[in-house]
């Protein structure tokens, strides 16, 4: 297993970099999408949708939609894959800046069901959007994005002489105990200079921000063979660039590929631009109208439709083996992970992945399954709240990952490239599911 054949992962390794929030993530993938070819459209506009066109949406910033339509006008549905843009982290509060003790810590919340442990004596930094207006046109908010690409604020640690329970029995209290030290309480550089310097907007003309913590560390192969990898916010910037890869590369004739990322996600999704929220319905909806079809046609092509639902799994902890499942383990670089709950927090059923075993067959790709111990409750994922928007047979599937929600989460290397050769053999694919 050599190292010079993980370049796949390699260049995730640099996308993932490269997007430390949703915000970034999304700019990235639109860059992407306008490389190769693709139109961007405008919800606030009328659409014209043309045949072997690629076009592109978003909301928020955050989310993204894009679509091929194919070369034929009557097409048969669509194929979807889905994943989400945002991961755990700390989100600065409004008016951040806190001194005490002769220092600046910065006030802030969690966003999402994280891992608070690991944030701790990490260089991190801040990133995200600000929100601003400039004296030519006082009303109209703009946006920009903002990643201050340096080592600028850490969480200290409680040295273990002060707490003699911190490795049995220590609890997090976020507001006490997890606030990101700036500076000494002297400084003449607030934070809103630093974002402005950044910016390069003047800060009298900065209204809001939306600005989270990340983790400075980069991403890296390790393992005696390379063979696994370690890198922030792999869950699920892992499935969106390897579905973003192969929605661009696959060709089909017959259905309208499609690809969605959606925000907010790891706090529930129910927000305009979460996958509980119109985005996927009125997308799909409005290219079966500007392609002159009815209401009606839509509702056909719903029924000759599929969704993939792709969010990262737990793979088989080799230090907390009772966690698993007694025979549903999913292995690093075990490949794609087919995941079943009989709650249906994940919307696989033996129809949905039996299309996807096949799919995963003709690409020559390795499967696993995974099922949640029955006295240990699961996540929910994107599959069952966009399908209560968009019913349409799904399945959810993901890559084996350890220290989900954790600033630094580990893979295997060889499965974002299965994921991508499986996902290009779906998109590929004239299915057909018999009810």
């Amino acid at each position: 297993m050599a190292f010079d054949k993980k370049k796949f992962a390699q260049h995730m390794l640099s996308f993932i970099e490269k997007s430390p929030t949703c915000f970034h993530t999304v700019a990235n993938v639109k860059e992407e999408l306008r490389e190769n070819g693709f139109i961007e459209l405008k919800e606030a506009e009328k659409w014209v949708i043309e045949e072997n066109k690629k076009y592109f949406v978003t909301r928020n910033g955050s989310s993204v939609i894009a679509f091929k339509m194919p070369n034929v006008q009557e097409y048969e549905g669509f194929s979807i894959c889905a994943s989400h843009s945002d991961s755990p982290s700390f989100k600065l509060k409004e008016n951040p800046e806190m001194k005490d003790a002769g220092y600046v810590k910065l006030n802030v919340e969690k966003y999402g069901g994280m891992l608070c442990a690991p944030w701790y004596d990490r260089p991190l930094s801040i990133a995200g959007r600000i929100a601003y207006t400039d004296k030519e046109s006082e009303y109209k908010i703009l946006t920009k994005l903002v990643n201050i690409d340096r080592d600028l604020v850490l969480i200290p640690n409680l040295a273990i002489h002060m707490n003699r329970d911190a490795n049995s029995s220590l609890k997090y209290n976020v507001q006490d105990d997890m606030l990101p030290v700036l500076s000494l309480s002297d400084t003449e550089s607030s934070l809103i200079d630093i974002v402005s310097s950044c910016a390069l907007v003047n800060k009298e003309n900065i209204l809001s921000c939306d600005l989270y913590l990340y983790n400075r560390d980069k991403g890296t192969f390790w393992g005696a063979n390379n063979e696994f990898i370690a890198s922030p916010r792999l869950d699920d910037l892992e499935c969106v660039y390897s579905s973003m890869k192969a929605f661009i590369e696959a060709q089909n004739s017959k259905k309208v590929a499609v690809f969605a990322v959606f925000d907010n996600e790891e706090v529930g999704s129910g927000t305009r631009q979460g996958a509980d929220s119109s985005l996927l319905e009125s997308v799909l909806k409005r290219i079966t109208l500007s392609t002159n079809k009815s209401e009606e046609d839509f509702y056909v092509e719903l029924a000759q439709s599929f969704l993939v639902s792709a969010d990262n799994a737990h793979g088989v902890h080799p230090n907390f083996v009772s966690k698993a499942d007694p025979v549903n383990r999913p292995l690093l670089n075990g490949g794609i992970v087919i995941k079943f709950n009989a709650a249906q927090k994940y919307t696989t059923d033996s129809l949905s992945a039996s299309l996807f075993e096949k799919i995963c067959k003709s690409a020559n790709v390795p499967y696993q399954f995974f099922t949640n111990r029955s006295d240990i409750a699961g996540g929910s994922t994107l599959g069952n709240i966009s399908t209560a928007h968009v019913s349409i047979p799904s399945v959810d599937i993901g890559l084996a990952q350890w220290a989900m929600h954790s600033p630094m989460e580990s893979a295997g290397a060889d499965d974002a490239e299965y994921l991508k050769n499986a996902l290009v053999s779906f998109y590929s694919t004239d299915f057909c599911i018999s009810e």
